[in-house]
């Protein structure tokens, strides 16, 4: 493991050679709580891809120390949404909440003032869903994010459809940009590049949501979100350490022991952590291929832009129509 993280263990008392011990890890900048030998591992994390990182390091040692031959079940829990192998995690729901309440609550403050347009920067790190799902639900003109490049053009071309669009009986704009959409085109850049080029038909104001996405309490979603991956977890840990524990000790080196439980299309399905590599860009700890990219046209559409809406994907109902997976299959519960 990384040398910046220090493991402090925290064994329970009475704990039977089945159950888990408590563990913290700590690092520079994650806390991750889990749980490890002689039971089972169960690790929930909520920064970017620390944990995903740890547990495929744990997984590789297995090689040159038993101890780590275990059942670990990784639990993502971040605001992102950028973990690979799952659709939701734990906490997007209440962050996208939060960006929606406020930025109807900044388009409120300007109720009174003709003809102005908000610039509004939301976290998420390299990973765009915050400001692209919150975009689409407050009505945003134009939504800046990494995974899709844009250059002066681009924004030359949003500016000057704003601008039309406020000639007309439009009287607020909003533009969304995710935090490390850019490194030129900067917050305070967009800021004033739609001020200057406004000049005369509508005013700016920026806003930097910061911690605000961060806090508060969780939405009824993540909350039974939360209590269901958690208990699915359980059970599969339950399970894996009847089946790995022999002659009075565990010992799980397959790699469907170290797995990922996350949301694929509305089923909770365990994915082995060692799949996951060659989906994962490491460098900006973002999937390398993300279902909600696909909801992007739609804001241009309801920004007024001359654009079309591909429906022809099947897979996009599949979740409709496929079959779910029995309750004994190993790979998903």
């Amino acid at each position: 493991m990384s040398d910046t993280n220090a493991l402090q263990l925290r064994q329970k008392q009475n704990c039977g050679p089945l159950q888990p011990v408590a563990l913290e890890l700590h690092g520079s900048t994650t806390r991750v709580s889990c749980s490890l030998p002689p039971g089972g591992l169960i690790l929930y994390y909520g920064h970017r891809h620390q944990a995903l990182e740890c547990v495929l390091q744990l997984y590789e040692a297995r090689a040159h120390y038993q101890e780590f031959c275990v059942p670990m079940c990784m639990l993502p829990a971040t605001i992102s949404n950028n973990v690979p192998g799952t659709d939701l995690s734990i906490g997007a729901d209440t962050s996208v909440n939060a960006i929606v309440e406020t930025c109807d609550r900044i388009k409120q403050s300007a109720s009174g003032t003709k003809r102005r347009v908000f610039i509004i920067e939301t976290m998420g790190g390299y990973c765009g869903y915050l400001a692209s799902v919150g975009g689409l639900a407050a009505g945003a003109d134009a939504v800046y994010i990494y995974e899709e490049p844009f250059d002066i053009r681009e924004l030359q071309a949003n500016v000057e459809h704003l601008t039309e669009k406020m000639k007309t009986s439009i009287q607020r704009g909003l533009v969304l940009r995710n935090e490390n959409s850019n490194e030129n085109f900067t917050t305070d850049f967009i800021y004033q590049l739609y001020s200057e080029e406004g000049h005369g038909v509508f005013d700016c104001r920026k806003n930097v949501l910061g911690h605000m996405q961060q806090g508060g309490a969780p939405s009824p979603f993540d909350r039974n979100f939360g209590t269901k991956i958690a208990a699915k977890a359980m059970q599969w840990i339950t399970r894996k350490l009847k089946e790995t524990y022999k002659e009075g000790k565990v010992f799980a080196n397959s790699e469907d022991t170290a797995c990922l439980l996350g949301m694929r299309r509305r089923a909770m399905v365990f994915q082995p952590v060692s799949q996951l590599r060659d989906e994962t860009d490491f460098v900006h700890r973002i999937p390398k291929e993300q279902w909600w990219l696909k909801l992007r046209p739609l804001m241009k559409i309801l920004a007024k832009y001359k654009t079309s809406y591909d429906v022809s994907d099947s897979g996009q109902l599949e979740h409709v129509t496929r079959i779910r997976p029995r309750e004994s299959d190993a790979s998903a519960i």
